[in-house]
């Protein structure tokens, strides 16, 4: 494949949709304002953690860093899928298909693109999110406790740099396992003529509905749990308390439902492409 078209349709994504950048960045700087301001008294309440025992102690100084980071990650999924969802489907609603149609860039080019958003493009702006917004908390922390001579009891409890590995490790994570995820959204996008969004939603809710009431299970829905969920608990061990234990690389890509879903992935990808060749703007 040409590396050239690739590049510039992905330039092309991040220029016509710019919530992929901007809408976690908002959110980060929200985190931002909101941490500043929850700083206020902090050197008081400091001083009555520095009397819990350890564990404490690290889990209260930690929170932050943990919550933005979750934040951020529910983000960047949130907004991977509403852009799956729109992506085939408005350049047909909009006709602008016609024009991109025109240049010399294939159906399957664009759709990888398209897919590499979610897929690559989110996890690497996630990732230099999260620890930019992570450094700038423990700088200003630094600064508000600098004067109280407590400064010191965050840079001990504090290891997200060291963490930054095992944060890239569950992004790569997290993108291959919803491969399966975002490409079944792209092939609703390129297929429905109107709300894909329903589409979506509708038939699985409507078979997990059948399910249970013509069989009494829940076979359905709990494979749609697993398949949303399940790869962090197969890459990672964690302590009762939450915290990461082990990273199991081994035991995740051993997993068979990594593979099938990676195979479906680019089933659907496939049929993606195929169906944005054949479809006509609505």
């Amino acid at each position: 494949m040409d590396k050239q078209p690739m590049y510039w349709s992905i330039r092309r994504e991040l220029w016509e949709n710019r919530s992929i950048y901007w809408a976690p960045l908002a959110v980060a700087v929200f985190f931002m304002a909101g941490f500043m301001g929850s700083t206020i008294g902090m050197p008081h309440r400091r001083r009555a953690l520095m009397l819990l025992d350890p564990a404490k102690q690290a889990a209260s100084i930690n929170k932050p860093y943990d919550v933005v980071a979750m934040m951020l990650l529910g983000t960047a999924f949130l907004v991977g899928l509403f852009y799956c969802l729109d992506a085939l489907h408005g350049e047909r609603r909009d006709r602008s298909i016609l024009f991109w149609k025109s240049l010399p860039v294939s159906d399957r080019t664009a759709v990888l693109s398209k897919a590499s958003i979610p897929l690559v493009v989110l996890p690497l702006l996630t990732f230099l999110l999260v620890v930019t917004t992570q450094i700038l908390i423990l700088l200003w922390s630094t600064a508000v406790l600098l004067p109280s001579g407590l400064a010191g009891s965050t840079w001990r409890h504090v290891h997200f740099i060291q963490n930054a590995p095992i944060l890239a490790y569950g992004l790569i994570v997290l993108a291959l396992w919803h491969a399966p995820v975002y490409a079944w959204l792209l092939l609703v996008s390129g297929w429905a003529r109107r709300s894909p969004l329903l589409w979506v939603v509708l038939p699985p809710a409507v078979l997990a509905a059948f399910e249970k009431i013509a069989f009494g299970s829940s076979y359905f829905g709990s494979m749609l749990k697993y398949r949303l969920m399940g790869g962090i608990q197969q890459a990672f061990v964690f302590k009762p308390d939450g915290d990461v234990a082990a990273l199991t690389p081994g035991t995740f890509l051993g997993t068979p439902g990594l593979w099938v879903g990676l195979v479906l992935a680019a089933l659907f990808l496939a049929a993606a492409a195929q169906m944005r060749r054949n479809r006509e703007p609505i």
